[in-house]
């Protein structure tokens, strides 16, 4: 695998991309600003970005003239189609531990706000906290070989009985 500079001029935008990027070109850019152009784009034969559309927009942004760039040309046309979904899903099944991240944040003077870490609490993090104090306050499990729990409810009934 090589990484190449390809001049922004000659890579197109995939246009069925499904994803809405306009939000995060402004921290990307900051990010490019402040560390570099670390994760390439990557493109196909005809330069048609298949990962990378926000870098791209962000480096447009930034007035770069190039930026790096992997061609996927083992990668048949199905496999493209694909790897665009997968790449852009895959980051969205993640989540947080937020205490390690409150702890990794704590030891940097990086202005982290400008990448949208924010010191707001926001809905995703109240539901993770909620279904950990859920997971805490769930009932022992019996042993008793009658008694069984509903998945669904949390109900526990005794199949004997009547």
């Amino acid at each position: 695998m090589r990484v190449l500079e390809v001049p922004l001029k000659v890579i197109k935008e995939y246009e069925n991309n499904p994803r809405y990027n306009d939000e995060a070109v402004e921290t990307v850019a900051a990010s490019i600003k402040e560390f570099g152009f670390k994760v390439p784009v990557i493109i196909d034969n005809n330069n048609v970005i298949i990962a990378g559309h926000t870098r791209v927009k962000a480096a447009r942004k930034l007035k770069m003239s190039a930026v790096p760039c992997i061609v996927a040309d083992d990668l048949t046309e199905e496999q493209v189609n694909a790897f665009r979904l997968v790449d852009n899903r895959s980051s969205e099944l993640s989540s947080w531990n937020w205490a390690k991240l409150d702890e990794e944040l704590a030891k940097l003077e990086i202005d982290m706000t400008k990448f949208a870490f924010n010191a707001t609490v926001d809905d995703e993090h109240i539901n993770e906290l909620l279904d950990q104090i859920d997971s805490g306050t769930k009932k022992e499990k019996t042993n008793n070989p009658h008694i069984v729990t509903c998945p669904e409810c949390g109900c526990d009934f005794d199949i004997n009985e009547k």
